[in-house]
């Protein structure tokens, strides 16, 4: 292999290790300043690989342009580039979105993703730029180098940042030290390349100086870019599972995690609310389970001198955080158990006299899944006879909206299911308390018979949850809402309905411009690219679908989830290898239907394990199914992207539709296909898509 080439090949490498160390830490930086749900962590998805696939189709261009020769020059600039954008990107966010809008306000659907959009606009489409432009330089030197070749060293990039981001960086480095290392990593590949090249020594020397500087900017500058408006930053910790934050104001702590307030250390009338209604109803306290925690709460707890109580709390860093500024603090029987309740739940033998939940709204698959009929049901078959199962989502004040009711409606016939007697009460939050016996929902003269005295329910309970306000909510439910549960996540679709009407917009707009666009740029394909573009469709589809449902039978589970990641990204290779052996048009046309009929076939075989085995399904399974699911996309990759010929206008257009099916992909079973019809119904969709795709190759043959 020449320098030259050699020079290439690791600049490859090291723009993908840099991208998607990049791309993870964006949706992570875009959650935490948007306050994020399911929503804002798929337009992230969705603007990347579109913008990606954009700038792939600008290197088509110059491919047509008969007097642009590509340049080695012009790959420098957008290396050195690349190295330092994600730093200046991350800035322009936090600042930027202070600058556009409210702080501490909640940002529609809309904004976010023209803000997005706009932002990242610049390093994703430089980043699909690169890609294909660096195979136009390596057929300077030899014309016949493969497009496939630059498809697996790439992937091997990708798979390399994944692995790093995953299980390293997350661990040892904030974002802006993450960004140092890759980009400085991108730069000396860079500066090699030039080397190699024969480059002008001043130019990439002084270049390189400047997208060193910048990256040392981030390191400097980072603390100062994420402190708050008001008070000050007390802790600020990247953990596995998101960003943790305390601010101080005044005398008070507030806990943040992806940039929400969740934890309080001065809302006390919350934390009476909290532990007093599930456990005034009671006779003794001997086992209470919390799942996550609240500020205040552990004090509550203890004034009923309970003989165990199990704290589950997922990130250690969140109770770590709690317990070192008092939001939680330590009392006689304490266990703290770091583990996902689904999965902790369904190990325990233990039984409890109360089980209390702080979640947050379930507008995320992740958080959905504690709302839902098995959930519910695991909960109540380790509560004794008499316990209790409580927990709240937001309130209202004088008017629920329809998706309100909705919401209030499926999560009251969901836990209908599971327990005999429920009582939901209007306070600060709505409250569900749900038992086998009768609930006195008379909290204060409970209370007065146990002899435990309160602060703020003695004084304001009666004001507050009057029977008007009871019979109110009680005639809003919905008898006939539809349950929701593991594979059907009914509550998804009501909090996007929910979220969109909070800003008095719709999703029609976007439908529509999608839609037209989509059907545009399918008409301008050939063949082989609307193969690359539903094979985009079905990777990303099945991925989302394979975590889901890995997620709901076995709780997040970080470092599973990020096997799962890899082992998708890992199966392109072997795929893409094979692929390539097969050079005759005959060949390609019935190995892409064979190939075509295999993922159906595996979806087909992931339905029914999950329909008759459902969570008894082995977790290899999942593993195995999106390792198999990989390489059959992999493989026609090189099939699919010569089928006109091998030039480099074909292979950008076909490293584009591959990116522009992605992201269509992720949007399409994010936010439509999952919530809306279900995971079968999601399944089926994407088959559906993946069978046009073997009919136009058969037509064609």
């Amino acid at each position: 292999m020449k320098k030259t080439e050699h020079a290439i090949i690791l600049l490859i490498l090291a723009t993908g290790v840099s991208s998607v160390v990049t791309q993870l830490l964006t949706i992570r930086e875009f959650l935490a300043q948007f306050s994020g749900n399911e929503f804002i962590i798929t337009l992230i998805f969705f603007n990347w690989l579109v913008l990606s696939g954009t700038g792939t189709l600008f290197a088509r261009r110059t491919a047509i342009l008969k007097k642009h020769m590509p340049s080695a020059c012009t790959l420098t600039v957008c290396s050195l580039t690349l190295a330092c954008l994600p730093v200046l990107q991350f800035f322009f966010i936090r600042f930027f979105r202070d600058f556009f809008f409210t702080h501490g306000t909640s940002v529609g659907f809309y904004p976010t993703l023209m803000f997005s959009m706009l932002l990242m606009a610049p390093y994703c489409l430089t980043l699909g730029f690169v890609l294909p432009y660096s195979l136009f330089i390596l057929r300077l030197g030899r014309k016949t180098f493969s497009g496939t070749s630059i498809y697996i060293i790439d992937n091997i990039g990708d798979i390399s940042g994944g692995i790093l981001f995953s299980f390293v960086l997350i661990f040892v480095a904030t974002p802006m030290q993450a960004f140092l290392f890759c980009g400085t990593v991108l730069i000396v590949a860079t500066i090699y390349f030039c080397h190699a090249w024969s480059l002008s020594k001043p130019f990439w020397i002084i270049s390189g100086i400047l997208s060193f500087t910048v990256l040392l900017s981030g390191i400097f500058l980072e603390w100062t870019s994420i402190a708050p408006l008001e008070g000050m930053l007390e802790t600020y910790k990247e953990s596995r599972y998101g960003r943790v934050a305390v601010h101080k104001n005044k005398d008070q702590y507030t806990f943040f995690l992806d940039g929400m307030p969740v934890v309080s250390s001065q809302n006390e009338l919350l934390a009476e609310e909290i532990v007093h209604f599930p456990l005034s109803q009671i006779e003794r306290a001997e086992n209470i389970l919390v799942i996550s925690g609240q500020g205040g709460i552990m004090r509550e707890i203890a004034r009923y001198k309970p003989e165990n109580v199990f704290y589950l709390e997922m990130d250690p860093d969140v109770s770590g955080n709690m317990f070192r500024y008092g939001m939680i603090t330590p009392i006689p029987g304490l266990q703290v158990i770091h583990e996902d309740a689904g999965k902790w739940l369904a190990a325990t033998p233990l039984t409890f006299n109360a089980v209390i939940m702080n979640m947050p709204e379930p507008d995320t698959f992740q958080v959905n899944r504690f709302y839902t009929d098995r959930f519910f049901r695991e909960v109540s078959s380790h509560l004794h006879e008499d316990g209790i199962f409580s927990f709240y989502i937001d309130g209202y004040d004088n008017y629920m909206t329809e998706p309100q009711r909705e919401k209030i409606s499926t999560i009251y016939n969901t836990l209908s299911e599971c327990f005999s007697y429920i009582s939901v009460l209007p306070a600060e939050k709505i409250f569900f308390l749900g038992s086998r016996k009768p609930i006195d929902t008379d909290i204060p003269k409970c209370l007065e018979k146990k002899g435990i005295d309160t602060e703020y329910i003695k004084s304001y309970f009666y004001g507050n949850i009057t029977s008007m306000r009871m019979n109110y909510l009680s005639g809003l439910i919905d008898e006939k809402a539809p349950v929701n549960s593991d594979l059907s996540p009914r509550l998804m679709r009501i909090m996007y309905r929910q979220w969109f009407e909070k800003f008095d917009s719709s999703p029609i707009i976007f439908v529509i411009l999608l839609t037209v666009s989509v059907g545009y740029y399918i008409l301008r394909l050939s063949k082989g690219e609307y193969v690359l573009f539903t094979t985009g469709i079905m990777a990303m589809g099945s991925e989302i679908i394979i975590i889901f449902i890995y997620q709901t039978f076995y709780g997040y589970i970080y470092f599973k989830i990020g096997i799962i990641i890899t082992l998708f990204l890992s199966g392109l290779l072997p795929g893409a290898i094979y692929g390539e052996r097969f050079q005759t048009e005959r060949e390609k046309d019935v190995l892409l239907a064979v190939t075509d009929g295999l993922i159906i076939l595996m979806m087909v075989v992931l339905v029914a394990a999950i329909s008759f085995l459902g969570a008894h399904v082995h977790h290899a399974f999942f593993l195995a199914c999106g390792f198999i699911f990989s390489i059959l996309c992999g493989f026609q990759f090189p099939l699919a992207s010569r089928m006109k010929n091998n030039n480099n206008e074909t292979l950008a257009a076909a490293f584009s539709a591959d990116l522009m099916g992605a992201s269509l992909g992720t949007i399409l079973t994010s936010l439509i296909l999952i919530p809306w019809s279900g995971i079968y119904g999601a399944i089926v969709c994407l088959l559906l898509i993946k069978l046009t795709s073997i009919a136009i190759t058969a037509r064609s043959s």
